[in-house]
This record gives C-alpha cells, structure tokens and sequence, in this order.
C-alpha cells in the first residue's frame, strides 16, 4: 500500500494543491456548524446581541455599572467607552479589550438586573451612599456566584444580554433591527463560506480526476514500455492474461483508489482532527461520547479489515484465471467446436467464473455489513447528545445551540472514519494491484544492452552470421537445449535448419534476434558478438518471419511498411518498395483483387485474411525492410506447392546479397540450400547439401524417406 502513497509523491505540485485546497475546503466546513449555533442561540435566542458588552450606554447605566466593578476593572472601562454629544457612553476598544471586558461587566449587569427586580442586591440608585471597596465588590460577587451554583456561567452571560437589551429599549434603538443586521451578517458569512467549500471541493475533484488519469497514463506507459523490452523467458514467465490484467484492472484499481485518496483519506483526517478541537471548544461536557465513538468505529474497522485482506489478494489472482479460461476459450472456439467440447469449457468457464463471483461476494457482503452499522452507529451518537444535551439545557449549563452544533461536529468526525472504513476496505485491493503493477515494472528483463555498445562496427555490415560453440538452456530447466553449435551463414547463401519436432530449430533462431542469450558460446554479425550491439542495431539488420505469421489492426499498407522507421506517421518504406516485396512474396494477385487494394483493411490478428496470404503478407513484410539477414522460422508451410516455388525463386533473386536462414519441416522447401544443418536433440547431427546428407546422414535420410518418393530420393543421393 506504501506504493500508492508514492505514486502521489510522483504527482508533484497537482497533489500538494488538492491538499492545500482539502484545509480551506475542512476550514470552511467546520466554520459552518458554530454560525449555525451563533444563528439559534444569539440570532433568534438574544435577538442578534452577541455578548454583554454593550456598544453604546446611558450615562446612567455607566455609572451604576462602575459602582460594582473593581478599581482596575472601572478603568480599563473607562478607557473602552467614550462620551458622545448626547452625553451617551459608545464603545470605542478593540476585540481584546470588549473579551476582557465581558466577564467582569456580565456579572455586575446580573447583580443590577437583581437589584432592580428586588432580590436584595442594592445598586447605588438603590440607596447606598458611597462607592463600595474593592473587597466588598468581590464579596458581593462571591455570593452571587454561589447562590447561582453550576448554571452561574450561563446565568451570567443571559443576564448580560438581558442587561444590553433593556439598555438599548431605554435608547430608543430598534432591536429587531439589530437582530437582522446580525442575521444578515452572520448568513452572509455562512454564504461566503458555503462559496469558497463548493470551489475547492470542484478544485479538488478536478485535480484529482486529472492526477489520477495521469497516473492512469504513466502506469500503463511504464508497464507497456516494460513489457515491450522482456524476452521470451520474461513473457512466459507471466502469462499474457496476467499481463492484460495487470496493464488494465489492477492500474484501473489504483487509479481509483488515488482519487478516492484524494479526496477522502487526506481530506477525513483534516475534518477529523478538526471536529474533535472544535468539539472541546464548544465545552458541552459529552466529549466521552466522541471518545466511545471513535472506540467502537475503529474496533469495527480493524474486524473488517481482518476479514477482507485476505480475499482481495485472491480476487486479483482469480481474476487472472478468468482472463486466462476466457482468452483460451474464445482463441479456440473452433477447435472446441470441432470436438465437440462446448459443455466442458462451459464447466471450466463457469467454475472460474463462480471462484470470481464467490469472492466478490464476500467482500460486497462486508461493504454492506459496514454501511447499515456504521448508520446504526451514528444514530446511536446523535440520540445520546439529543439525551444528554436535553438535560443540560433543562438545567441551565447548555445553549440550543451549542448542542446542534455539537450534534454537526460529532457526526462530522463520524462521517471521517466511516470515509476512511469505505477506503480501507479498497486499500487491499489496490495495493495487492499496485504490487502486481510495480512486480512487472521492477522486473528486469534477461535480455538487456551493454552501457557501451559498438553499434558503429555494423554500420556497413554485410551480414555474416557465425555460431561459435553455442549452447543454449531455458531458464529453470535441468538441461541444454542446445549443445555446441558452430556454423556459419554467409551472404548470398541460404542455410536451412531441419530437423524432428521439439529438437531446438525455432530455438536456434530465436537466439540471433536475442529473443534469448545463449548460456554458452557466442554468436557474431561480421565478427561482432550480437550481445555487444543495442538490440535496436541488431534487429535493423534482420527481417523476422515467425513460425505463426502475426498481423496488427489497420490495412496491408500498414502491415507491410511496419518495419521501416517510422517519421511523422510515414514510414521510411516507400509504395514502390512495398510493392516490389508484395511481388516477391506472391501477395500481389490477392491484394489487387480486393477493391480497396494495399488500402484493405486487416482485422485484429489478420483474422479476414486466409492463412496462406497471412504467411505471404508476414513474408512481404520482412522483404519491404530490405534486411541484411532473413530469419525464416517455418514462414512456408501453408503454402502450395506452386506459390512455395515462385515465391523461393523470386525470393533469390531478392536476397542474393543477404544470408538467409530458414527453419523448415518441409525437404522441398529447402532442397536447393547452400547448407542444410541437420539437428538432433539440440546438437548438429549432420551439415552440407541435399545430396550429401542424403548419402552421410542417417537423420536427414529418415526425414527425407518419409516426405520424398523413392525417385526423388535416388536423384538427390546421385548428385
């Protein structure tokens, strides 16, 4: 999982913006819960009067007011208030100053509210005849204090505003008035805020929308461009369904887990943390309730996660099965129909099918496990502040709106944990993907190029390929495949490799084009060992027909210039070069045929072709390059008889300056070779001509008996 983490780290400034833009979008939306606690409890409950400092007093209610404050306290009154023209105090001080002021002017407006309303607290228009003492004032203080017991705070603060809002009915002042402008002031606070949340949570969903298409891209790219550099022991290592499934669902799984990282997993924490310091500010007295919370959503998380992670890292396996029976099945549903075997494949199909569905199950029954407790969870919450906020407003110590605000926080920090819940029930899934992406890109391939190369010794190669003592073994295998090979292929030669099924003829091709490197020996081009050139250098100078000819989507023109370089979507093969190579390999007949012509459209694989002008298009493919050495692995078995003999005339008279090595099964396509090397489980059991090996080599007559009549077979030992 530390892998998604750091392809965020690779984002680079597009990630730190999303979280920059996640705190103001978690400091707009914790805002929003205390103006909605201001609205109800000073908006509607004090008519829009924040706190007991009042901004303008009777000359009256001044003096009253500091005949009950301290000596200290009068002062820093005094130097708060100023005398306008009609003989009014106007509060001129700053925010520290009205904070400072608030607590010791609340309990002395008490204390005259009391005395007005004859409790038996006596202000100076009372009756008392001198200003009191200090002592005395904080005496007085302390006695209101204790007859108000626990509720003295809340009593103090209402009393305050009950205080300004008789003071202001005494000036004339419209206090509905001063309650809408509170309102407005206050909604349009609440307005801005809601204004900036909404941009950043677009910003956010943009950005990550962009990150993780982005990341979608690198991924894809990287696995890609990796996969194109393995050998063949790399590609059979992982299996082209592994590979289809890692290149799109396990990248398309990280992706959208970066996005949901992004926007929950950062964003949870922030109003996490901050729900929790707002929930200690508002000092309601249920923090436990939080805490009992945050207990019982956690125990849930860590029971579901114990569940899950184990059958997420087999889903992504079983979804490779399924890849894999589903490849198999419909490359061969030909085959399958041909032998009747509809119901078996079905079976197999549906028992990989239902080992997926199974699993998936399972973890969509612990997502809908989570969703109704977590709710449950919530509810429960929500009805323990509804129960216990009751009683503290019933007795005084809590404000209505306190506990909606209250009620907001708690379920804002219960929303985050049941973000990060849904995210770390993916979190598995996603980072058994990642695993399996980041398993194919740190894979290094076998076949790799020197740091120095010597591309230059072959910049006028002509193409001569010598085999020195080669030996070759496939990896993890307990044998050699290929035993001390030695022989050389010259230009305007042909050498034929024939031999059994299964005795290293593809192999030894496949070595010269390093599909693999020999464990043993060397193989060199005009002298210089194939492993001290770039595999790029190397594979300009062949021209690769495989065994099972291969064509891509587009048309033939395409197919047939697809060895050339490519500049600006054009390839360095031009129409009469494409042509020339169409001629020689007997393709032109069936492409001018067609009404579209070299323009015909070729389906994926070349599946509307037949299999001979497949063979014959692969064949045209590698003559348009213009090769210094062919590489004909078996690329003429589905040929007739007639088009093999004009198509290897034609081929002669191209390739005379080339060496030109082909792998056959058939006599009759290589009866006319320079050289025919006979191989016999991996080692070379006879080298020379037709008519040689048929007088010397006890192999090579045996394959020969079995394809050639006796006449043939009597007229090639003659010669």
């Amino acid at each position: 999982m530390l892998k998604i983490f750091r392809y965020l780290k690779e984002a680079g400034w597009p990630a730190l913006a999303v979280i920059a833009l996640l705190v103001v979008q978690a400091y707009c939306d914790l805002a929003l819960p205390q103006y909605t606690a201001d609205i109800v409890d000073v908006g509607i409950g004090q008519k829009g009067i924040e706190d007991g400092v009042p901004e303008r007093m009777r000359e009256s209610a001044y003096g009253r007011l500091g005949m009950l404050m301290t000596r200290e306290e009068r002062e820093r009154m005094e130097s708060a208030y100023e005398r306008d023209e009609d003989g009014n105090y106007v509060f001129c001080g700053d925010k520290e100053t009205r904070e400072s002021l608030e607590e010791c002017m609340g309990i002395s407006m008490l204390a005259l509210l009391a005395s007005d309303a004859g409790n038996g607290i006596q202000g100076p228009e009372a009756g008392v005849g001198m200003n009191p003492d200090d002592g005395q004032i904080l005496a007085l203080r302390e006695g209101i204090l204790e007859s108000l017991g626990d509720s003295a705070d809340s009593a103090i603060a209402q009393g305050a505003v009950q205080f300004v809002q008789n003071e202001y009915e005494q000036l004339g002042m419209d206090l509905g008035r001063v309650q809408r402008n509170y309102l407005y002031r206050t909604g349009g606070r609440m307005l801005a805020y809601s204004v900036v949340m909404m941009a950043a949570s677009i910003l956010v969903g943009f950005l990550a929308a962009r990150i993780g298409a982005r990341l979608g891209l690198n991924l894809r790219e990287r696995v890609f461009t990796k996969v194109l550099s393995f050998s063949h022991g790399e590609m059979e290592r992982f299996s082209t369904a592994s590979l289809i499934t890692r290149s799109t669902n396990d990248i398309q799984q990280v992706q959208m887990v970066v996005v949901m990282l992004l926007r929950m997993v950062v964003y949870a924490p922030i109003i996490g943390i901050g729900g929790v310091l707002k929930v200690l500010g508002t000092r309601t007295g249920m923090g436990w309730i939080i805490v009992v919370a945050v207990a019982v959503i956690m125990a849930l998380v860590c029971v579901l996660m114990a569940a899950a992670m184990p059958k997420f890292k087999k889903m992504q396996t079983l979804i490779d099965r399924m890849n894999l029976v589903s490849r198999e099945i419909l490359t061969g549903v030909s085959v399958i129909r041909a032998f009747s075997r509809e119901k078996f494949e079905e079976e197999r199909f549906d028992k990989a099918s239902r080992d997926l569905m199974r699993t998936q199950l399972f973890t969509n029954r612990v997502m809908n496990v989570m969703m109704p407790v977590m709710m449950l969870i919530m509810n429960g919450i929500s009805l323990m502040i509804v129960w216990f906020g009751a009683k503290g407003i019933d007795a005084g110590n809590l404000m209505v709106g306190d506990m909606l605000a209250f009620i907001t926080y708690t379920m804002q920090i219960v929303m985050s944990f049941l973000m990060l819940t849904m995210v770390s029930v993916m979190l598995p899934r996603a980072g058994v993907a990642a695993g399996r992406i980041e398993e194919v890109i740190g894979t290094q391939a076998g076949v790799q190029d020197k740091e120095q190369t010597q591309d230059e010794r072959l910049d006028d190669a002509k193409g001569v390929v010598k085999f020195e003592d080669v030996s070759f073994r496939y990896p993890g295998a307990d044998e050699d495949a290929l035993e001390h090979l030695s022989f050389t292929a010259s230009p305007g030669e042909t050498t034929a490799i024939i031999g059994s099924t299964g005795c290293g003829k593809s192999t030894l091709l496949n070595l010269i084009p390093r599909f693999y490197d020999v464990t043993g020996g060397r193989i060199t081009i005009d002298g210089v060992d194939i492993r001290d050139v770039s595999q790029r250098k190397l594979r300009s100078l062949l021209g690769y027909v495989p065994q099972k000819a291969v064509l891509f989507s587009g048309d033939i023109a395409s197919n047939l210039k697809f060895g050339g370089a490519w500049k600006a979507g054009e390839s360095e093969i031009s129409d009469r070069q494409m042509e020339e190579a169409a001629e020689i390999a007997q393709a032109t007949e069936f492409i001018e045929s067609k009404p579209e012509k070299y323009h015909s459209e070729i389906s994926q694989g070349g599946s509307n072709v037949s299999g001979g002008q497949k063979q014959r298009l692969s064949i045209a493919r590698a003559i348009a390059k213009s090769p210094k050495v062919f590489l004909f692995d078996d690329s003429f078995s589905a040929l007739d008889y007639k088009t093999d003999v004009a198509l290897r005339r034609a081929l002669g008279e191209k390739t005379k300056d080339a060496t030109v090595i082909i792998v056959a099964q058939r006599i009759s396509t290589i009866l006319h070779a320079d050289r025919i090397i006979v191989l016999d489980d991996g080692k070379i059991a006879g080298m020379g001509a037709h008519g040689e090996l048929l007088r010397e080599c006890e192999a090579y007559r045996e394959i020969a008996k079995s394809q050639l009549s006796e006449a043939e077979l009597e007229g090639g030992a003659a010669v």
